[in-house]
């Protein structure tokens, strides 16, 4: 319908002139998401009522939204993180059967090519931090293992930190390990007790949370990608569920099934069994990937 056919631009008919312009020669995906933003956006701002003074706020906000974004910080990603869209678009495109591991966000400290290690490594390669020991299975939605399953993992160390975020402090791939499983589907490897951090919120999204009397925590947790052929890719996490900021998460990742055991084991006898100098936690999780389509 042509803008004439719909009338001039009114408030009321807004959405409808400016969507009435979209040729019908246009890509119809693009047509369609173009259209839906149109509504949805001209929805809000007759709700909003907005000022001119508040309307060019905005404007300056994703201004200043843009220029701090580069090569390394992604200020629009992080501004999709903390409404919760990262986590909306992850869930729409991980939809899983029944009995496989929820998915979450990536997050933005992820390398590629880092070295295979044989199963049982530890990943902390400086040392630091409280011991820790993570083991579980791979398995099909029939409960069996899969054998030759990749787990890519990494995790911040005792003071919050990537080790890409201190380089010359923390050695190379520190708290970064790849291993593969074997026949039985098992897998087990000894880092450090993560904990939590906050996500970049010296720029425009975080003087938003501190407006909003939000903080810019991450709850403590493990990153996981795991693959093996004939399965779905599953990007996930395990989260400490007694971290201080489990129950609210800066970016919304966390869900109920993603929430991990953090044992702290005293016992002397499974102290000397490990052969580690003291008390350390041990983690206990399995793994279900969902078939390739």
């Amino acid at each position: 319908m042509s803008t004439l056919e719909q009338g001039f631009f009114t408030e009321e008919n807004s959405a409808e002139v400016v969507t009435s312009q979209i040729a019908a020669t246009t890509e119809p995906r693009l047509a369609e998401v173009i259209s839906a933003i149109t509504r949805h956006l001209h929805a809000a701002v007759k709700e909003i009522e907005p000022t001119q003074d508040e309307w060019m706020a905005a404007i300056k906000f994703l201004t200043e939204t843009g220029h701090k974004s580069d090569d390394w910080r992604q200020e629009y990603i992080l501004l999709s993180d903390i409404f919760g869209v990262s986590m909306l678009v992850d869930a729409i495109n991980n939809r899983k059967p029944s009995g496989a591991s929820e998915s979450t966000v990536l997050g933005p400290f992820h390398v590629p090519n880092v070295p295979e290690m044989s199963m049982g490594s530890n990943i902390c390669l400086d040392g630091k931090g409280h011991p820790m020991l993570i083991k579980g299975r791979i398995l099909n939605t029939d409960g069996n293992p899969i054998e030759g399953a990749k787990i890519d993992v990494w995790q911040t160390n005792d003071d919050g930190f990537y080790d890409v975020q201190q380089k010359g402090i923390q050695p190379d791939f520190n708290l970064r390990g790849v291993f593969r499983t074997g026949s039985d589907g098992t897998y087990n490897f000894w880092g450090a007790k993560p904990r939590f951090y906050p996500i970049p919120d010296d720029g425009p999204v975080g003087k938003l949370l501190r407006s909003l009397g939000r903080h810019p925590y991450r709850p403590a947790h493990l990153h996981y990608i795991l693959e093996a052929r004939g399965y779905e890719t599953l990007v996930t996490h395990i989260f400490d569920p007694d971290d201080k900021y489990i129950q609210s998460d800066a970016v919304f990742g966390v869900k109920e099934s993603l929430l991990a055991k953090f044992d702290l084991i005293e016992d002397p006898a499974r102290i000397a069994n490990e052969g580690v100098d003291g008390p350390f936690y041990e983690v206990v999780h399995d793994f279900v990937l969902a078939p390739s389509s």
